[in-house]
């Protein structure tokens, strides 16, 4: 199973380990931006959630999506911080129109890039 079920989603955030989901790519006239999120949990026990954009610098053989280019590289990451789980999923879905059941578990946003070049 390749996506979180919400249980899973919840106990893993809850004990400290991050979740993402790849969002859809943009095309602009010239490039296509990447985006993806991640919700963590910090130190102080509150949820942050971040929202990143990249160039398509990958290939079959390069995924490794966290290093790509950043879009807007003199800008910080989007980051947002809530003090329970539940506020920072709203946000993610509301913000980013994110889905409950795209979910998963960090280090695996490399496989949805991978999946994303071979449907294109």
């Amino acid at each position: 199973m390749k996506y979180l079920m919400n249980e899973q989603l919840r106990a893993n955030l809850s004990v400290g380990k991050a979740v993402e989901q790849w969002l859809s790519p943009r095309q602009h006239e010239n490039y296509v931006a990447l985006r993806y999120l991640t919700i963590y949990k910090e130190r102080n026990g509150t949820y942050s959630t971040s929202y990143i954009e990249c160039f398509d610098d990958g290939d079959e053989n390069f995924i490794d999506i966290g290093e790509f280019s950043a879009l807007h590289p003199d800008e910080p990451a989007v980051l947002n911080t809530f003090d329970a789980i539940g506020e920072a999923l709203q946000f993610v879905l509301d913000t980013y129109n994110a889905t409950m059941d795209k979910f998963v578990a960090a280090g695996m946003i490399q496989e949805e890039y991978r999946d994303y070049l071979k449907s294109r």
